[in-house]
């Protein structure tokens, strides 16, 4: 299993536990995380699912196709850390990951 932290706007901090190959999205809804939706079911379609990675685990992600991006300029607050949960699957390289959802997300 692979360690996941979602902090929120307000610091509240959620560790979750969740299989290798599940995405950042899924992990989040399917432990009822605030703050992920993932309208779009993870197809890369809504950027309800947008989160901030710490800077120390930016250098470990795959990189960013151009979709993702993409629909990461449609979000009010990117920055050089936001990915798109459903486009982060969890894997050992990613364990202790430590993500920040967006205040327009709660």
């Amino acid at each position: 299993m692979i360690k996941i932290t979602f902090v929120d706007h307000s610091n509240v901090r959620r560790d979750v536990e969740v299989p290798e190959g599940l995405s950042l999205m899924e992990a989040a809804v399917q432990n009822l995380v605030p703050g992920i939706d993932g309208d779009c079911g993870g197809c890369c379609a809504c950027g309800t699912c947008h989160v901030h990675v710490a800077p120390e685990f930016v250098d470990r992600l795959p990189p960013m196709d151009e979709m993702e991006n993409e629909m990461l300029g449609l979000v009010g607050t990117r920055d050089k850390q936001s990915r798109l949960g459903c486009q982060v699957k969890a894997s050992q390289a990613l364990d202790g990951l430590v993500v920040h959802t967006p205040i327009g997300q709660h």
